[in-house]
């Protein structure tokens, strides 16, 4: 006899696994930004150093 389902638990799964890959996609979007600033702060740099 199969089981009774749980829809409090499985929406509870959904929105963790949703809330973990916006957390992901946040902090590659960090890290990007992070790269992206000190490339341009070495480019500033060797520029000045002309």
């Amino acid at each position: 006899m199969p089981r009774p389902p749980n829809y409090n638990h499985e929406r509870m799964e959904r929105d963790r696994a949703k809330a973990a890959k916006k957390a992901e996609k946040l902090a590659a979007k960090a890290a990007a930004r992070e790269r992206g600033a000190d490339k341009a702060e070495a480019e500033a740099k060797a520029q000045t150093d002309e």
